[in-house]
């Protein structure tokens, strides 16, 4: 019999994220915690209410990686395949050879091609952006985070596929299902206000500063979160979160073969060039289908506490998403608070999403 959500671990947990909000950077934050397929905790903190959605940034590649482990679940898709023969657009400039699963692990060679508002409502203007990418280096000979450009290559792959645009997919195949409305993409700008947290700087000191274009605020814009990035722009409460990642492992909805090959480490590295995004020191990390998987190193802000088999992803600055399949645990936290850099690799902001990783992974003793 597994052991339940330890009670006193949990009040820690939500201690830390609250004081975060009541004397720390943070203007809101939301919180929840599932286990064995239902949720155990969901709170929310500031400036916000429970039904209040964030824009999930990088956690948001979970739910990315969930539609592709469903279409590889019912045969839909090999990660062998090249992208070409699925997107003939995408071939020129020697992109002939990329394979599924070189985009899947951000190997495939063109990390910062690019793909901006309003090309990307556009679906010819983004298939012709497709054919004029370059690669940086050889596919498969780097390990670099393919910020968005992987994610638009994912899309067209599931609509190719499908027949339903990437948006249209996920509504329909899989949040209806499971019942989890928060989570959507593309919001319409009419819809975002008092729907979607807006992003507030935690260290502005003058107006005339401006945000660092590597980080989250381009979606700032609500032009451009309605356009819908996919492995950024998702948004979503907590509580859906969470449960979505219960859902992998409970739901039916996917092959049980497919989300154990989605979360299959397939290579741990070191990003190469983490100093772009003002890292320094990047730890180990160790990829499967689109997510960070904890294996022996517990890179990319994931937990050090939990099982190697732990899964998920952290998001720019201070979310993170994941799920343990050996204790059963699932989390997720977000927040609307941001630096004017996008990213916090002070001591401080370090500090605050390795306890609140570690705390969380720790909640099933």
């Amino acid at each position: 019999m597994p052991e339940l959500v330890d009670p006193q671990r949990l009040d820690a947990l939500l201690s830390r994220i609250r004081q975060e909000v009541d004397h720390g950077p943070l203007p809101s934050a939301q919180v929840a915690v599932a286990h064995r397929g239902r949720l155990v905790a969901s709170e929310t903190y500031g400036d916000a209410d429970a039904d209040t959605r964030y824009v999930l940034q990088s956690v948001g590649r979970s739910v990315v990686a969930g539609v592709v482990w469903k279409l590889l679940g019912e045969g839909l898709l090999d990660v062998s395949e090249r992208v070409a023969a699925i997107i003939p657009e995408f071939a020129p400039n020697g992109k002939e050879g990329v394979t599924v699963e070189q985009v899947l692990t951000h190997t495939a060679g063109f990390p910062f091609a690019p793909l901006g508002h309003p090309k990307t409502l556009d679906r010819a203007q983004r298939l012709a952006a497709f054919g004029r990418w370059r690669l940086d280096y050889p596919p498969g000979s780097r390990f670099q985070f393919h910020l968005t450009s992987a994610a638009w290559l994912i899309a067209e792959i599931v609509e190719r596929r499908t027949g339903l645009a990437f948006a249209d997919y996920l509504r329909e195949k899989v949040v209806r299902p499971l019942g989890l409305s928060s989570i959507e993409l593309g919001v319409p700008v009419d819809r975002q206000r008092g729907s979607v947290a807006p992003m507030l700087a935690t260290d502005r000191t003058s107006e005339e500063q401006e945000p660092d274009p590597w980080g989250p605020w381009y979606l700032s814009d609500p032009r451009v979160l309605a356009a819908g990035e996919p492995s950024h722009a998702l948004v979503a409460t907590a509580a859906d979160v969470a449960l979505y990642f219960q859902a992998l492992e409970h739901s039916g909805l996917w092959q049980p073969n497919a989300v154990a090959e989605g979360t299959r480490i397939r290579l741990t590295d070191h990003p190469y060039g983490e100093r772009i995004y003002g890292g320094g020191g990047a730890r180990r990390t160790s990829m499967g289908l689109f997510v960070t998987v904890a294996g022996p190193d517990a890179g990319s802000n994931l937990p050090s506490t939990g099982s190697p088999a732990l899964f998920g992803s952290a998001g720019a600055a201070y979310q993170l998403g994941f799920m343990d399949p050996e204790s059963g645990l699932s989390f997720a936290c977000l927040s609307n608070g941001y630096p004017l850099a996008g990213y916090d690799h002070s001591p401080r902001g370090t500090a605050l999403l390795a306890d609140i990783a570690n705390l969380a992974a720790g909640l099933v003793g």
